[in-house]
């Protein structure tokens, strides 16, 4: 059964709580909150503090995608704050192993994201370390992007993949995603 992780970028900034609430009670099972840094991204959005506030207003569980340059440097606070799992970029810090064993060691999920153009490849070594890849069907950085196309194949192929190795990794898909696509890209193997 396919998982549904709204980003918060889609609420009104105003009523937070309200918002929040509404997704609880249509059933959401993360919340996705898109932090970005106007460097690794050409956006700014929003860091811990909150994050950290809006954790006191619901239990529904936080995947925190970092699409900020060094995300290395900030774990600890987001850990604080309230994130139950962790996405970073693999473009964005130079050891990527290293960052993920950071997130791990604080006891919350870690994952990887790729860009549209960044092969499969650049996680294979990583593989057995992670607990979710967030395939990018958009060019991170702002919302209400059209889906690349060319993204189903990639979706097929990680699913393949996580599927042939017996690996216990949650394929999440990122950007572009409405009403009329998301059947196709839950059978293209997205969870």
């Amino acid at each position: 059964m396919a998982k549904i992780a709204p980003s918060l970028l889609s609420a009104d900034f105003a009523d937070l709580r309200t918002e929040i609430i509404k997704l609880e009670k249509g059933g959401a099972d993360y919340l996705h909150l898109d932090v970005m840094d106007g460097i690794y991204v050409p956006n700014i959005t929003f860091g811990a503090p909150v994050i950290k506030k809006i954790r006191k207003v619901t239990n529904i569980p936080f995947d925190v995608h970092l699409m900020i340059d060094r995300p290395e440097r900030y774990i600890k606070d987001f850990v604080e704050a309230g994130a139950d799992i962790i996405t970073v970029h693999q473009e964005a810090t130079v050891h990527l192993h290293r960052t993920i064993q950071e997130i791990k060691s604080h006891g919350v999920l870690a994952g990887v994201s790729l860009n549209p153009s960044t092969p499969l490849e650049a996680i294979e070594y990583v593989l057995n370390d992670i607990d979710l890849i967030l395939i990018m069907t958009v060019n991170p950085g702002f919302g209400g992007q059209s889906f690349i196309s060319q993204m189903e194949g990639k979706i097929k192929r990680m699913r393949k993949i996580i599927d042939e190795r017996n690996l216990n990794i949650i394929l999440e898909v990122d950007g572009g995603i409405k009403l009329s696509n998301a059947r196709d890209i839950i059978d293209w193997g997205a969870d």
